[in-house]
């Protein structure tokens, strides 16, 4: 649904509960679309899907932590 920037002004609560239903809704100015008016994606699910998500592919060398001799100097 297009709506303009002074209709949706006067009709927000109506334009809430149609998102709450499923749908988007596309403010216009000057018959150009500025701004869309939709439903939060949910934070939570797609936190869960990246969790572990690197498991198995990433690799630390054992000597990781250990510093050459070239840091002696400055490990002291």
């Amino acid at each position: 649904m297009n709506i303009s920037v002074a209709e949706a002004k006067a009709k927000f609560s109506e334009l809430i509960e149609r998102v709450e239903a499923g749908e988007e809704i596309v403010v216009t100015r000057d018959g150009k679309a500025v701004a869309t008016i939709a439903a939060p994606v949910e934070v939570a699910s797609s936190r869960q899907s990246i969790i572990g998500a690197m498991k198995g592919k990433v690799w630390i060398a054992d000597e990781f932590d250990e510093l050459g001799p070239e840091w002696d100097e400055y490990a002291k």
